[in-house]
């Protein structure tokens, strides 16, 4: 793993991490935003404790554990990466509501273009807000962009204690089975 200083992590926060999508994916999921890790290597979900390539794997949608440098083999399962916000920054918390409703229209644009079957947002504070949705749950939405299903994931970050591992792969094989994945 590549060492960065904390100069180089900030320097990181202007740098825009590209989508790994292509058109009629089975899910796209869809990250808050990314992390100054995430910037500093352009791979998504790069922060060592993040949980979203173990989960990724011990629900099935990858048959085995990738790294995320080998981030573009999603797409050979049919599968991308996007994010709600495309700032990166150190917290989550550093997005404001109106960052997140621009991000929330954002993404209903590009949803509409490539049209996956299912949109998997991976964290349900940011789908709420994002969409202005203050009761969606983990779980499938009611809402839809065009034919796309949504499906609100737990967030993968290790900061969210409410979830483990084991958790997380159970509800994300939920979406496989949905998905048809």
């Amino acid at each position: 793993m590549t060492r960065f200083t904390p100069a180089e992590l900030e320097a990181a926060r202007d740098r825009l991490v590209p989508d790994v999508v292509a058109d009629g994916l089975s899910v796209l999921f869809c990250g808050i935003n990314p992390g100054l890790m995430t910037a500093a290597t352009g791979h998504h979900f790069a922060r060592p404790g993040n949980r979203f390539w173990p989960v990724l794997h011990r629900s099935g949608f990858t048959p085995r554990l990738l790294k995320p440098s080998e981030q573009s083999e999603l797409l050979s399962y049919g599968l991308g990466i996007t994010n709600v916000v495309a700032r990166a920054t150190a917290r989550a918390d550093e997005i404001g509501p109106e960052e997140y409703r621009e991000g929330g229209r954002l993404l209903a644009l590009k949803v509409a273009r490539l049209q996956p079957r299912w949109l998997a947002v991976v964290g349900v504070t940011a789908y709420r807000v994002a969409f202005d949705d203050r009761r969606a749950q983990v779980g499938p939405q009611g809402r839809t962009f065009g034919e796309t299903r949504v499906w609100v994931l737990p967030n993968p970050s290790g900061l969210n204690a409410h979830w483990t591992v084991e958790t997380m792969a159970e509800e994300f094989a939920r979406l496989r089975a949905a998905a048809g994945s």
